[in-house]
């Protein structure tokens, strides 16, 4: 979801209260608070006010020397170079003061134009630093560069493969996932789980479905290897169960029948029984599998194409859906995941790795003993970062200059002087300096030459 487009206050942002008409009084529209700055560290006041007092007293203390060597110059001449060393050290120095004060604030007070630049131009500077940022920062070159060197794939596989760490991830993992889940309400849950299930089934064919995983079992004569695991049970069957069938004959049979004959009927059909299974068993082409196949076939057939049997089936899927067992399947399945999940964020530390732990150990050492699959998981981060970058790169851009604008300009302007104002301080130093230097050169080779 992209971030709201953000720009500059202007006056639109700050109505003027309302005005009372025909004497009804008119609740005014509450101006929105600007956005507050981030305090300082005191210090760096502290370091500033010491610079500022040091230049100051290097130009006081030429100036003074320009006084008194001005005032003695005619009683000791050579105290012109003296002057004229003070007089442009003055000059430099004033000239830095001037321009260094007149970024910040009108200098003294004076409101001499294309002074107070920082404060008067503060929403165009919020905008050149967001369009700054936006281009030198946050471009594609420069973030593909720097992350092709980082191999945060193998930085987060020898990460994620260390036993505490992968704890660490499943453990905060299931604990939030277990306070979501007793946020939610069950009813809600059960609901959505219900709207997603059963939609989804009501809207699949059971038939056809069943057509086509009954066509899969019987690819290259599978099924015939399911007929001879029937045939085997059923063998098994009858023979663990000859007792059962002997008793069945005997109850089956006239009173007046002697018992060596119902034995003799039971050894009969148990016997051809097993001959009978025997037969399909050993013989691949027996009619009983030619008919099985055509039985198969012709079933699976009806389930993809026939109307009736379709229409069957869903009858029954539809029987099956409205029954409670079935209608309190979502109950069971989202218990049954916050019983899980309350189980493995209560686990201690002491306790053995549980799947969470293992699935990540595994991963992380998957990733490391595999160049190629490293390589993929880095292109994959990188396409994801630049992804964001070139999503989200304009947003970040608006929200500095938004942000810029909607602070105060005299606090903006002392921020920026507190962050970059020692150093200017050096300029006047400097300025001073070299403009005495440059008096005295000037000077001399005026009276030499």
């Amino acid at each position: 979801m992209a971030i709201p487009q953000l720009r500059p206050p202007d006056e639109s942002d700050h109505p003027a209260p309302a005005q009372p008409v025909g004497g009804a009084s008119v609740t005014p529209v509450p101006v929105v608070p600007r956005v507050p700055i981030h305090k300082e560290d005191p210090n760096k006041q502290i370091q500033l006010d010491r610079m500022k007092r040091r230049a100051t007293g290097l130009l006081v203390g030429a100036t003074v020397l320009f006084i008194v060597s001005l005032v003695l110059e005619r009683q000791f001449p050579w105290l012109g170079f003296v002057r004229a060393t003070a007089e442009a050290a003055m000059v430099g120095g004033l000239a830095d003061w001037f321009a260094i004060t007149a970024l910040f604030r009108h200098p003294l007070g004076i409101p001499i134009p294309h002074t107070a630049i920082i404060p008067s131009r503060k929403d165009r500077i919020g905008r050149s630093l967001g369009g700054f940022v936006q281009n030198n920062f946050l471009s594609r070159e420069v973030i593909a560069a720097r992350l092709h060197g980082l191999r945060i794939a193998e930085r987060i596989a020898k990460w994620i493969s260390d036993p505490d760490n992968s704890r660490r991830i499943s453990h905060h993992v299931a604990s939030g996932l277990a306070g979501t889940a007793q946020v939610l309400r069950d009813e809600d849950v059960q609901a959505m789980i219900d709207r997603a299930v059963v939609t989804r089934v009501r809207k699949t064919q059971v038939a056809p479905v069943l057509g086509n995983v009954l066509s899969l079992l019987t690819a290259d004569n599978r099924h015939q290897e399911l007929l001879d695991e029937a045939l085997r049970l059923i063998t098994e069957g009858v023979s663990r169960n000859e007792e059962l069938i002997r008793q069945r004959i005997r109850e089956e049979s006239p009173w007046w029948l002697p018992e060596a004959v119902d034995d003799r009927i039971h050894d009969k059909v148990v016997a051809a029984i097993e001959n009978t299974l025997r037969q399909v068993a050993a013989d691949p082409g027996h009619p009983l599998r030619e008919r099985f196949d055509r039985a198969l076939t012709g079933f699976i057939e009806k389930l993809r194409t026939s109307p009736d049997v379709i229409a069957r089936a869903e009858a029954i899927k539809e029987d099956m859906l409205a029954n409670p067992a079935v209608r309190q399947f979502s109950a069971t399945i989202w218990g049954d995941a916050k019983e899980a999940l309350a189980r493995y964020a209560d686990r201690k530390e002491t306790d053995p790795p549980g799947a969470v732990e293992q699935g990540l150990m595994k991963l992380g050492t998957a990733v490391l003993t595999d160049a190629e699959l490293m390589a993929k998981v880095d292109h994959w981060i990188l396409d994801a970062v630049l992804y964001a970058v070139d999503q989200f790169r304009g947003e970040v851009a608006q929200l500095i200059s938004y942000t810029v604008g909607q602070w105060d300009a005299e606090e903006t302007s002392k921020k920026i002087e507190l962050q970059i104002g020692k150093d200017l301080q050096f300029v006047r130093i400097n300025g001073t300096l070299v403009g005495g230097l440059v008096g005295l050169l000037l000077y001399s080779i005026s009276k030499f030459f």
